[in-house]
């Protein structure tokens, strides 16, 4: 039973997910709508299964959820900070600074989720990511101290990342 499920549903968070935004993006419920997404999430998840590398193991969903919360936490005290900056400092006192943070995370999946959260904070962008994938070069819009950001990203979300997907 179990091989069957994984045969049809390689991935079905993902499955789910874009059945969800097929519904969604119809603006209009119906039990039809419904099965087509759910038909086109079996479909586009099986025909794409083959580029997909193998899934992380291990990863608390507990401590994800935690995560995600504070994400979302972060990006709306960064947007009030950043509307902040942009309307009250002149772009003379301004000090952008481009920061490397060394990478402790080897998952590829992690790293991108953490490049992920600093772009979706307003204020930051990650801008490029080292060969070897150790460092993460991060642009900072306004910073009075390059080395507390970048300490403050590694505490708050690359930790957290590595409980995660210890």
């Amino acid at each position: 039973m179990t091989r069957a499920f994984n045969w049809l549903f390689p991935h079905p968070l993902l499955t789910v997910l874009l059945t969800v935004v097929w519904i969604l993006l119809q603006n209009d419920f119906s039990a039809g709508m419904a099965v087509f997404g759910l038909i086109l999430g079996v479909i586009i998840t099986k025909v794409t299964a083959v580029w997909w590398p193998e899934r992380p193991g291990g990863v608390s969903v507990i401590k994800f959820l935690s995560y995600a919360l504070i994400v979302i936490w972060d990006i709306m005290v960064a947007n009030i900070q950043v509307a902040w900056i942009v309307l009250t400092k002149p772009n003379s006192k301004l000090r952008p600074a481009w920061i490397v943070i060394p990478l402790d995370l080897v998952q590829p999946e992690a790293i991108t989720i953490l490049a992920g959260t600093i772009t979706l904070t307003p204020g930051t962008v990650s801008a490029d990511l080292s060969d070897e994938g150790h460092s993460l070069l991060v642009h900072v819009l306004h910073t009075d101290d390059p080395d507390a950001d970048r300490d403050g990203i590694k505490e708050r979300y690359e930790r957290r990342l590595k409980e995660i997907f210890a």
